[in-house]
Protein backbone atom coordinates (compact mmCIF):
# COMPACT_ATOMS: atom_id res chain seq x y z
CA UNK A 1 0.00 0.00 0.00
CA UNK A 2 1.54 3.32 -0.75
CA UNK A 3 1.59 5.74 1.59
CA UNK A 4 -0.87 8.08 0.26
CA UNK A 5 -3.29 5.22 0.12
CA UNK A 6 -2.57 4.61 3.68
CA UNK A 7 -3.23 8.56 4.53
CA UNK A 8 -6.66 8.24 2.86
CA UNK A 9 -7.65 4.74 4.53
CA UNK A 10 -6.74 7.09 8.25
CA UNK A 11 -9.48 9.85 6.87
CA UNK A 12 -8.88 13.15 4.97
CA UNK A 13 -9.61 16.97 6.10
CA UNK A 14 -8.41 20.27 4.62
CA UNK A 15 -4.84 21.01 4.38
CA UNK A 16 -3.84 17.57 3.44
CA UNK A 17 -1.60 17.47 0.34
CA UNK A 18 0.20 14.78 -1.78
CA UNK A 19 2.93 14.86 -3.92
CA UNK A 20 3.95 12.81 -6.52
CA UNK A 21 6.58 13.33 -9.47
CA UNK A 22 6.55 12.27 -13.31
CA UNK A 23 9.32 12.83 -16.29
CA UNK A 24 7.22 12.30 -19.19
CA UNK A 25 8.52 11.59 -23.02
CA UNK A 26 7.54 11.29 -26.52
CA UNK A 27 6.28 7.36 -26.14
CA UNK A 28 3.63 8.79 -23.75
CA UNK A 29 2.57 11.67 -25.49
CA UNK A 30 2.25 9.02 -28.78
CA UNK A 31 0.05 6.55 -26.55
CA UNK A 32 -2.13 9.40 -25.53
CA UNK A 33 -2.82 10.87 -28.90
CA UNK A 34 -4.03 7.32 -30.24
CA UNK A 35 -6.49 7.55 -26.95
CA UNK A 36 -7.47 10.26 -27.11
CA UNK A 37 -7.49 10.90 -31.16
CA UNK A 38 -5.71 14.13 -30.60
CA UNK A 39 -3.13 14.19 -33.31
CA UNK A 40 -2.68 17.94 -33.39
CA UNK A 41 0.54 18.21 -34.99
CA UNK A 42 1.98 20.47 -32.16
CA UNK A 43 2.66 17.02 -30.44
CA UNK A 44 3.95 14.80 -33.27
CA UNK A 45 5.74 17.44 -35.66
CA UNK A 46 8.80 19.44 -35.08
CA UNK A 47 8.20 21.84 -38.03
CA UNK A 48 4.71 22.52 -36.65
CA UNK A 49 6.02 23.71 -33.16
CA UNK A 50 8.84 25.46 -34.36
CA UNK A 51 5.89 27.40 -36.56
CA UNK A 52 3.98 28.01 -32.97
CA UNK A 53 7.13 29.50 -31.52
CA UNK A 54 7.99 26.36 -29.56
CA UNK A 55 11.32 24.62 -29.22
CA UNK A 56 9.76 21.52 -29.72
CA UNK A 57 7.17 19.06 -29.82
CA UNK A 58 4.94 18.87 -26.19
CA UNK A 59 3.11 16.41 -24.49
CA UNK A 60 -0.66 17.27 -24.12
CA UNK A 61 -2.20 19.37 -21.95
CA UNK A 62 -4.51 17.15 -20.34
CA UNK A 63 -1.97 14.45 -20.48
CA UNK A 64 0.18 16.10 -17.86
CA UNK A 65 -2.95 17.66 -16.14
CA UNK A 66 -3.64 13.70 -16.12
CA UNK A 67 -0.97 13.78 -12.99
CA UNK A 68 -4.17 14.61 -10.63
CA UNK A 69 -6.12 11.35 -11.35
CA UNK A 70 -3.48 9.30 -9.78
CA UNK A 71 -3.46 10.88 -7.01
CA UNK A 72 -7.25 11.04 -6.55
CA UNK A 73 -7.02 6.95 -7.64
CA UNK A 74 -4.97 6.92 -4.56
CA UNK A 75 -7.27 8.83 -2.56
CA UNK A 76 -10.40 7.42 -3.60
CA UNK A 77 -11.69 10.69 -4.76
CA UNK A 78 -14.47 10.53 -6.48
CA UNK A 79 -14.40 13.50 -9.09
CA UNK A 80 -17.39 15.83 -9.74
CA UNK A 81 -15.56 18.62 -11.49
CA UNK A 82 -11.96 19.73 -12.93
CA UNK A 83 -10.84 23.33 -14.28
CA UNK A 84 -7.18 23.78 -15.75
CA UNK A 85 -5.38 26.20 -16.87
CA UNK A 86 -2.57 25.65 -18.87
CA UNK A 87 -0.09 27.97 -18.12
CA UNK A 88 3.29 26.70 -20.08
CA UNK A 89 4.22 23.83 -22.36
CA UNK A 90 5.62 20.77 -21.80
CA UNK A 91 8.38 18.78 -23.46
CA UNK A 92 9.50 15.71 -23.83
CA UNK A 93 12.00 15.06 -21.04
CA UNK A 94 10.52 17.07 -18.37
CA UNK A 95 10.18 16.04 -14.66
CA UNK A 96 6.90 17.17 -13.55
CA UNK A 97 5.71 17.69 -9.91
CA UNK A 98 1.94 17.18 -8.54
CA UNK A 99 1.46 19.28 -5.42
CA UNK A 100 -2.38 18.29 -4.72
CA UNK A 101 -4.02 19.75 -1.65
CA UNK A 102 -7.35 19.35 -0.27
CA UNK A 103 -8.83 23.28 0.83
CA UNK A 104 -12.23 21.97 1.93
CA UNK A 105 -14.13 19.30 2.81
CA UNK A 106 -17.49 19.12 4.94
CA UNK A 107 -18.99 16.60 6.76
CA UNK A 108 -20.78 15.03 3.60
CA UNK A 109 -17.33 14.14 2.24
CA UNK A 110 -17.91 16.87 -0.44
CA UNK A 111 -14.40 18.68 -1.19
CA UNK A 112 -12.61 21.02 -3.19
CA UNK A 113 -8.69 20.66 -4.04
CA UNK A 114 -6.17 22.71 -5.86
CA UNK A 115 -3.20 21.01 -7.25
CA UNK A 116 -0.01 22.75 -8.84
CA UNK A 117 1.93 21.30 -11.24
CA UNK A 118 6.15 22.47 -12.08
CA UNK A 119 8.66 21.80 -14.00
CA UNK A 120 12.00 20.77 -13.12
CA UNK A 121 12.79 24.42 -13.14
CA UNK A 122 9.95 25.36 -10.60
CA UNK A 123 8.18 27.30 -13.68
CA UNK A 124 4.55 26.20 -12.97
CA UNK A 125 3.02 24.38 -15.83
CA UNK A 126 -0.62 23.60 -14.84
CA UNK A 127 -2.90 24.99 -12.52
CA UNK A 128 -6.23 22.93 -11.44
CA UNK A 129 -9.10 23.37 -9.12
CA UNK A 130 -11.09 20.36 -8.30
CA UNK A 131 -14.31 19.04 -6.59
CA UNK A 132 -15.19 16.04 -5.54
CA UNK A 133 -16.05 13.34 -2.77
CA UNK A 134 -13.78 11.99 -0.65
CA UNK A 135 -14.38 8.01 0.56
CA UNK A 136 -16.61 7.45 3.75
CA UNK A 137 -16.22 4.93 6.38
CA UNK A 138 -16.70 2.20 4.56
CA UNK A 139 -14.76 3.06 1.68
CA UNK A 140 -11.67 3.83 3.78
CA UNK A 141 -11.70 0.54 4.85
CA UNK A 142 -11.86 -0.93 1.86
CA UNK A 143 -8.61 1.75 1.11
CA UNK A 144 -6.74 -0.01 4.01
CA UNK A 145 -7.19 -3.80 2.49
CA UNK A 146 -6.25 -2.62 -0.90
Amino acid sequence: MTTIREQASRGLKQGDAFTITRTFNERDTNVFGEISRDMNPIHCDERFAAAKGLRGKICHGLLVGGMITEIGGQIGWLASGMNFRFRRPVYFGDTITCVFTITEADERNRAKADAILSNQQGEVVVEAWLTGVLPGQAERAILAQT
